[in-house]
């Protein structure tokens, strides 16, 4: 089996697989418990000055029967006591030597207020911080949260104010609530952040109950902003790691969050740069035991693809990613129906007509009706291909010569 275990700026755990800082790390008998299932590290719930959460705090996108493929949440971070979560992290750190226990902090933006709370903190023998820098809702209208990690000027002086005090590694939390995640990423290192995590949750309304009129999550009748995890920003929190991955001014480790529900979604963060993973609302849908899988899932993956570590696959995709404007325009493809595998649905035909370049007509064989495509107006989009629910049923087929490249850049330059 391949070596699973990580050194993340600094940090060691048995495994890349940690807990991100949310609910399921509200307190150090869950992480005790996540640990036991085979989780290799996990970042504390939010510690910072007493607040007050609101009830209800979650709603969830749901896409037909499938539940929770988007979850908003307008909680806070922990209304615990600083000195009870204090004690639980001393605790869970000597009874789990050996993994990854990462404290996460926010507090007003005073020097003397993260100091304190910093030095407190690490006597804990915790592994390391995160600053939350990216929590969209109720903090950051205090001035803290998404507040800071929107303005790299801040994200700059805080992440230092931590660093006169810290003799622990340092994870600063971006916020995906920004046009650009590359200046705050370099404000971070800048700062003299060890590493960066992303993305936390992005604002959000969930959706209005329609009979009652009133938005979701219902307080009392009103509703508010929330942060947006699960399924659904996966997508984008690839891009974010990929965009600092691939930028060559920034060189620190990124652990990459965002709707990682199983093993084949850690291994594309993985591929993109991130040098571990964090979950969150896939263990709140579906418990610890997930790593079970993950794990095994990431050891069969690197076997059968020869690698004898893990550390061996991060970042075998960045130099994969590019700017449109490099893309090959030569290249072309066209879509191919295989009869044996079409239902005969007509979906392609439905969605290429409607939406897309008009490519289909139907013909007779054997007897029956089936969809082909027009090469002369295919333009190889891929649509009918993600809406055909048969497996094999269209494929995309190369019918360039596999000549020379030409991207856009190279004809603006007249190369």
């Amino acid at each position: 089996m391949a070596d699973l275990n990580i050194n993340f700026a600094g940090i060691k755990s048995p495994n890349p697989f940690w807990l991100a800082s949310a609910p399921p790390t509200n307190m150090g008998p869950m992480i005790e418990r996540a640990f036991d299932a085979g989780w290799g590290g996990a970042v504390w719930k939010t510690l910072g000055e007493p607040i007050t959460n609101v009830s209800s705090r979650l709603a969830s996108l749901d896409q037909g029967a499938l539940r929770m493929i988007g979850l908003n949440n307008i909680e806070l971070i922990t209304d615990r006591p600083l000195e009870v979560n204090l004690k639980e992290v001393y605790e869970c750190k000597k009874k789990y030597p050996k993994h990854a226990v990462i404290v996460s902090l926010m507090v007003e933006s005073k020097r003397e207020a993260w100091q304190e709370i910093v030095k407190k903190s690490q006597d804990t023998g915790c592994d390391g911080f995160e600053l939350n820098f990216g929590c969209p809702h109720g903090m950051s209208e205090r001035g803290m949260g998404a507040a800071m990690g929107q303005v790299p000027e801040y994200t700059c002086m805080v992440t230092e104010w931590v660093k006169e005090v810290s003799n622990l590694p340092v994870i600063v939390k971006l916020t995906p609530n920004v046009t650009h995640i590359v200046p705050p990423g370099h404000a971070a290192q800048k700062g003299g952040a060890d590493a960066v995590s992303l993305i936390n949750t992005i604002n959000s309304v969930m959706g209005v109950d329609i009979d009652t009129m009133i938005p979701y999550p219902n307080v009392n009748g009103m509703a508010a902003h929330g942060g947006y995890c699960g399924t659904a920003v996966k997508p984008i929190a690839l891009n974010m790691v990929s965009e600092l991955a691939r930028d060559p001014e920034f060189n620190i480790p990124i652990s990459g969050i965002g709707g990682i529900n199983n093993w084949r979604d850690a291994v594309e963060f993985l591929l993109l740069g991130a040098g571990n993973v964090q979950v969150c609302t896939a263990v709140m849908h579906y418990g610890y035991r997930i790593v079970e899988d993950m794990i095994d899932g990431l050891n069969n993956y690197l076997d059968e693809k020869g690698f004898a570590s893990v550390n061996h696959i991060i970042g075998k995709s960045v130099e994969r990613v590019t700017d449109w404007g490099n893309l090959d325009l030569n290249y072309d493809v066209k879509a191919q129906v295989n009869n044996e595998h079409c239902i005969r649905c007509n979906l392609c035909y439905i969605a290429c007509e409607d939406g897309a370049h008009q490519s289909f007509r139907f013909h007779e064989v054997d007897g029956k009706r089936y969809p082909y495509v027009l090469d002369e107006e295919c333009v190889g989009c891929n649509l009918c291909a993600l809406v055909c629910p048969s497996p094999g049923a269209i494929t995309m087929k190369r019918v360039d010569a596999g000549g020379p490249s030409e991207s856009w850049r190279d004809r603006t330059s007249g190369k």
